[in-house]
This record gives C-alpha cells, structure tokens and sequence, in this order.
C-alpha cells in the first residue's frame, strides 16, 4: 500500500511541477523483452556565442557590455565543446548498459555516422560529442560543403512559395500565434538591456519593441523570414540566453539586474516564440523539414547502429512539427522547446516477438548542468523527456512501432508532394 501511495505521489507531483519522469536506464524486465538494435539522433548544437559581432544591431540595443566570448561570432564556445562531450560520455555509458556497443568501442565501417550541417558550430559540436562516445574510434565528421556554407539538408528553408502559399501560410500564423506573443518576455528584455538608454532606441525613437507584429515573408531557397522587431527581440533574447549559461552568475548575464528563473524563461521564450511562428505551422513544417525528415527515414530504416546528425533548433522544431507531436513544455530549463545542446533521440528496439520498436525521447542537460558543466552518469542522468505523436498506439512500455512511425514519416512525404511541382524543390 505504502509503495502504491508512493507511485501514485510522485506521478502527481510530476504531472503539477511539469517534471520530466527521468528514466536513466531500463529494468531487467525491459531488457529482458527487448534488444536494442540502433540509434538515430537529431542534435541542436551546443552553446555558441551570438551571431552578430560588436558592429550590429545588437551590440547597439543596449548600453551594456555584452559577455566576451571565447568563440568568434557564431561558433561554438570552449563551455560548449566541454559539455557536448559530457554528454557523449553519458550516451557512452547509456549505450554500453543497453549493450548496443562495448567500453572504448572501434565501430566497423558502415556501423556509425555523424553527419552535420557545414558550421563550424554544428561540425565542433558533433565531434566534440563523437569524441565522448567513441573517444578511441578517431570519428570521421561527414559534411557536404566548406566550412560556412549552409548545408540544404539542415538548411530550414522555404522549397516552395507561391502567391496563395504565401497568403494561406500567412493567414495561419496570424491566427496561431498572435494571441501567443510574449509580450512579458519582451518587457524583460527591454529592463535587463536597459533599452531605451541604448543607442539603438535613440536612434530610431523609440521605448520598447514592437510586439504587435506578425508579418512574413517568403522566397524559394530562403529561410521564412519574420518582421524586423521581432526577429531583432529574438536576437537579444538568443545572446541573453547564451550569455546565462555562460556568465559567472544570473546577475552577471542580467547586467546586474535581479530577476529569477521564472524571468529568464520568459526572456528564452521569445526566440522560442520566433522559432515556432516561423517553423511549425504544418504547412512551413513539412516544407521546410523535407530534406532533412527523407535522411532521418532513411537512417531509421538503415541497419546502422549509430546515427548522429547535428543542426539547429530550427531542425528540431519543423521536424518534430512536421511529424505531429503532442504539445509540450520541458521542466528545469529556461528553454522550454529546444534547449542548447538538445537531442532527439530514436532508439530501435527488437522485440521478442520479432517486431521492430522506436523509443522516442528529448534529452538535454538542465540548466544547472549546463552552467556548472556537470559530470552525466547513468546515476545523475541529463533530463530525459518523453515525445510523444499524435494519433500512435503505444505498446504497455511506452514504445512505437518502427512500421508505424515510418507510415507517419511518409504522411509528411505526401504532404509535401501536394505542393505544385513546378516551384517546388526535388
């Protein structure tokens, strides 16, 4: 009775604090039922510095100095490379007690790939993350282009556009997303810069950021593109998120001002709310993600043990869209949708009755490991949280069938084949 009360309490507590049921490692009893057969993983990179350098706009929208970082613009930082292969070296761990691979594993050819798009940030990212899982295996990092050029795979851009696209996508989002502004979120932002002392709003007359404005634009082989307020908001909320994980306290990267964790996941959700409003409507979802879905059911269905492809929070957010997810919002972390460092993991599974599985998780270090660098272990596990799609059956143990997630990657194919294919992209 004791141990019921027990369960009972902390599903409760789990369901109320929106905290994420933590699996580190799977029962005997899992185990006993199942074998694990592979592993695709799609991986947002880790901690970079800002995109822009000391001449933008950026450095302009306040009178504070901005955090100086151990990356040029873009790239990623010295904490980044540090904590991506922590969490290779948890993935290590994970991977040896689930017995796909063993300690110091040297994978044959054809066993593994890691595929990233051509930046420096994603390529670092996934060979500082290769470096903790295979840390004597010398992993080869695929990328197609020289180093600076965007890779269309990873790449979240429109592949078709025309004047009724354009209008339909348009009228959607406005009627999404605007009553989903984070208008608090910009009223933090606009405090912790001190905003309207900055050069920036003097310049162009102006007190706070415009949050009343949803307008976008489209062209073929460009990213969608949103009004310029709120793309410059989701910048400084972008560089003061990185800048919180990097700085030596919350009241160093708030420049010194106190606000609390509540305040700083309001300031994230703004860049979170620019990354959903321009990527997962269903119809940018599945044009956007297209390329990069066809690799994930291509690896999916491969007989490959390990597959790690690195890209961007866009990639997970018009991924995860484009394959209808159920809602959610992830505990201990002031990025509730795509956190620094994320990973979308598809583990395959054999079952004993011959049937293929896919277990399907985000895994991210909280913001507490990613600001004290904290060591991973199967004991003191990244978070774990369960993704779960919409309109599949599970099995008793939380598991899809292999069948039916690749039937619900084929929806996407066919939704994207119904765009008119004389604008749109092969």
């Amino acid at each position: 009775m004791r141990k019921i009360f027990f369960i009972t309490f902390v599903f409760l507590f789990a369901q109320i604090f929106h905290v994420a049921p933590v699996q580190a490692k799977h029962s005997a009893d899992f185990q006993s039922k199942y074998t694990l057969t592979g592993v695709v993983i799609l991986s947002r990179h880790n901690i970079r510095s800002p995109m822009s350098d000391k001449n933008s706009a950026l450095a302009k929208i306040t009178p504070h100095d901005w955090f100086k970082w151990t990356s040029a613009p873009s790239e990623l930082s010295l904490r980044g490379g540090e904590l991506e292969t922590i969490m290779g070296q948890y993935f290590r761990r994970r991977l040896v007690d689930e017995k796909l691979i063993t300690e110091n594993y040297l994978p044959a050819d054809g066993e593994i790939r890691f595929y990233a798009n051509s930046l420096q940030r994603t390529i670092a990212t996934a060979q500082f993350f290769s470096s903790g899982l295979f840390p004597v295996a010398n992993v080869r990092i695929e990328h197609k282009f020289d180093v600076g050029k965007a890779d269309p795979v990873f790449n979240p851009q429109i592949t078709f556009a025309d004047d009724e696209y354009r209008a339909s996508v348009n009228k959607y989002m406005r009627a999404m997303f605007a009553d989903k502004t984070p208008k608090n979120g910009y009223r933090l932002i606009e405090k912790v810069l001190d905003f309207k002392d900055s050069a920036f709003a003097k310049e162009e007359g102006l007190t706070h950021f415009r949050d009343d404005k949803l307008e976008f634009t489209f062209e073929v082989d460009k990213e969608l593109a949103a009004h310029e307020t709120l793309k410059l908001a989701s910048q400084a909320s972008d560089a003061l998120t990185l800048q919180y994980y990097e700085a030596e306290t919350p009241l160093d990267a708030a420049f010194g001002h106190e606000i609390s964790f509540g305040d700083w996941q309001e300031i994230s959700s703004v860049k979170d709310f620019y990354g959903e409003v321009l990527y997962s409507a269903p119809a940018v979802a599945v044009n956007v993600a297209h390329p990069l879905l066809q690799v994930m059911y291509d690896e999916l269905s491969a007989d490959r043990k390990f597959t790690f492809l690195c890209g961007h929070d866009s990639n997970i957010v018009s991924v995860l869209s484009a394959l209808e997810v159920e809602e959610y919002s992830l505990p201990q972390t002031i990025e509730c949708k795509t956190p620094i460092g994320c990973k979308l993991v598809f583990e395959k599974w054999r079952g004993t009755d011959g049937v293929d599985y896919v277990e399907t998780e985000l895994i991210y270090q909280s913001a507490e490991q990613l600001r004290n660098k904290t060591t991973l272990t199967l004991d003191n596990p990244p978070m774990i949280f369960p993704i779960r799609f919409k309109d599949i059956p599970q099995n008793a143990d939380g598991l899809y069938r292999l069948e039916d997630l690749q039937k619900r990657f084929q929806k996407t194919f066919d939704a994207y084949n119904e765009l008119p294919t004389d604008s749109r992209v092969a």
